[in-house]
């Protein structure tokens, strides 16, 4: 019977059509990882043929104080801990003084929700960047980020996202999903947005012009069926919207966490994950395999297990190196390039809309828009 499945499901792949929930599963639980990285790759070089794309970016965690107290994450401080901080406009301005200088084209901004900032505290960061830096692509504020300014200010967030687009929002990340399932969901980020919410908030982005990617924290106390549950309500919404761009699944880091008994996902695990994110994510075009929280040695190779994407060059990360990331703070241009082409890959800088970036004369411009033909 498994050998039968596996052939049903080659057949699909083979010619475009759906995988249900039953042989999601089946390839989590029973598929060897190199028919899985087969299958994958097949339909990535569909997509993408040997193309490679990574971004120039920077990131910003305006502060790591926080309301919240999901278990997995080591990034957050108490109101009064001597770990908590909270930016200045003058280092936030410096911060992205130093991206447009690097040639960055995005910055990446998400933090912690502090207990005594308001609303417009964070819509001031947008305004402020984007008044100075108009250049620069802002990503800014998960979900979950954006649920806490509905909550503080009594405003639908669909509002709020309208007005901040106004003031030079430019599209939203997708952290703040970990397990969409409750069963999970409600033992390791208890109070904080829910399924239906983080959906609903990107449902929203969508119908207003932003696009999103988003993501899917594994390597926990999930079970495989709750992954390929959480890639499931994904798909449908995509289905819906078409306004995501990228998946990202993010690897577990457990050290400096409540969670800091648990293992790490294996590099075998990391690579299924992404190898089945691609089968089952048929309408998203990009599998992102973020390479400081694979490392960089496994992102190389997800490049041949259905990842397109390598990221950037991530200056400033901090919620994943207080996980206890040992990957490098920020790697250049030419080591992405590097490690592109040495995973067999043709690289091509890309920004946050995946329009093809090029340079030339210390200045940049954006392109054509890359592949796939999907829509997106």
């Amino acid at each position: 019977m498994p050998d039968r499945l596996l052939h049903a499901i080659r057949d699909k792949v083979e010619s475009g059509q759906r995988l249900t929930f039953e042989e999601g599963l089946y390839l989590y639980e029973q598929a060897d990882l190199f028919t899985l990285g087969q299958l994958a790759n097949q339909l990535r070089e569909r997509l993408h043929g040997r193309y490679a794309y990574y971004n120039v970016n920077v990131h910003l965690n305006p502060t790591n104080v926080c309301v919240y107290r999901c278990t997995f994450c080591a990034f957050r401080a108490d109101l009064k801990s001597p770990k908590g901080y909270l930016m200045t406009d003058e280092e936030i301005l410096a911060r992205a003084a130093e991206a447009d200088a690097r040639g960055a084209t995005e910055m990446h901004i998400v933090g912690g929700l502090h207990h005594q900032m308001p609303y417009e505290w964070y819509r001031h960061i947008i305004e402020l960047i984007h008044r100075h830096y108009p250049r620069l692509h802002l990503k800014a504020y998960t979900a979950v980020e954006w649920d806490w300014f509905s909550r503080i200010t009594g405003r639908p967030t669909k509002d709020l996202l309208a007005e901040c687009k106004e003031l030079g929002l430019g599209s939203l990340p997708g952290g703040g999903a970990e397990i969409f399932h409750p069963e999970i969901r409600d033992q390791i980020c208890e109070h904080k947005a829910d399924a239906e919410t983080w959906l609903r908030i990107h449902r929203e982005a969508h119908q207003l012009g932003l696009r999103s990617t988003a993501t899917m924290l594994y390597g926990h106390i999930e079970k495989p069926w709750h992954r390929i549950d959480h890639l499931l309500r994904l798909r449908q919404l995509q289905d819906e919207t078409g306004g995501f761009q990228t998946f990202i699944p993010l690897a577990f880091h457990p050290e400096n966490s409540r969670l800091a008994h648990l293992p790490k996902p294996s590099v075998v695990t990391d690579l299924r994950t992404i190898a089945i994110s691609r089968l089952m994510l048929d309408n998203f075009p990009h599998i992102k395999a973020y390479w400081v929280m694979l490392g960089v040695k496994t992102a190389q190779i997800a490049l041949s297990f259905g990842a397109d994407d390598i990221d950037g060059t991530v200056v400033h990360e901090k919620i994943y190196h207080d996980a206890g990331s040992k990957e490098p703070q920020e790697l250049t241009v030419a080591e992405l390039r590097r490690l592109i082409e040495e995973a067999g890959r043709i690289p091509i800088e890309r920004d946050t809309l995946y329009r093809e970036v090029i340079r030339g004369n210390g200045t940049w411009r954006s392109g054509r828009v890359l592949p796939p033909a999907v829509s997106a």
